[in-house]
Order: structure tokens, then C-alpha cells, then sequence
């Protein structure tokens, strides 16, 4: 899957229209989000955790290019990093499925 880049939007709308549109089941939006956090730009900080998370949700929508993201980010945390990450992905998931029904 090709990426666009990311940044046509204004900076201080791309956070919140990507979490919208993740929210939606976007999964390019996600993609976008790691990119978000795991660059420190578009006014967020450079967060790996949540970059992991993302890039985690997108590459579970199939995502080849976000499961290679997911290990690079993986290189430059602990275990305990990672598993925190990991939680936070399946905390999105449960509450998106709490939404849906």
C-alpha cells in the first residue's frame, strides 16, 4: 500500500481529522497517526508508544508498509514500552467495538 504524505492539511487539523477518520476504521489514518508520533510533527510529540500503537492498528488492516514502521519503532523501545503500546492498541480496538454494537 503507497503512502501520500501527510501535511496538505493545516498541522493544527491533521491531529484531530486523522483521529476522526481512524476512528471510522481508516486505516490510512492510522498509518498516518504512527507517522504523526514516531516524527514528532503536525504538533505532536514524539511519542514511540503511540507511534507503535498506530502503526500496530494499521498494519492489523493489512498494512505491510505499517508493520515494517512497527518493528523500526519497536528497535528504539524496552519490552515494557512495546507492551504498553500493545495495550493501548487493544484498548482502541474494545472501544470501537463497544461503538459499533
Amino acid at each position: 500500500m503507497k503512502h501520500a504524505p501527510i501535511g496538505a492539511e493545516a498541522p493544527d487539523m491533521l491531529l484531530p481529522e486523522r483521529l476522526a477518520a481512524a476512528a471510522a476504521g481508516d486505516g490510512s489514518a492510522c498509518f498516518d497517526l504512527g507517522v504523526v508520533f514516531s516524527t514528532g510533527s503536525h504538533g505532536a510529540a514524539c511519542d514511540l508508544v503511540e507511534a507503535h500503537k498506530w502503526f500496530n492498528l494499521a498494519a492489523l488492516g493489512g498494512d505491510s508498509e505499517a508493520a515494517t514502521c512497527r518493528a523500526e519503532v519497536a528497535e528504539d523501545m524496552t519490552a515494557r514500552e512495546i507492551a504498553e503500546a500493545q495495550r493501548r492498541a487493544r484498548q482502541w480496538l474494545s472501544g470501537k467495538a463497544r461503538h459499533a454494537a
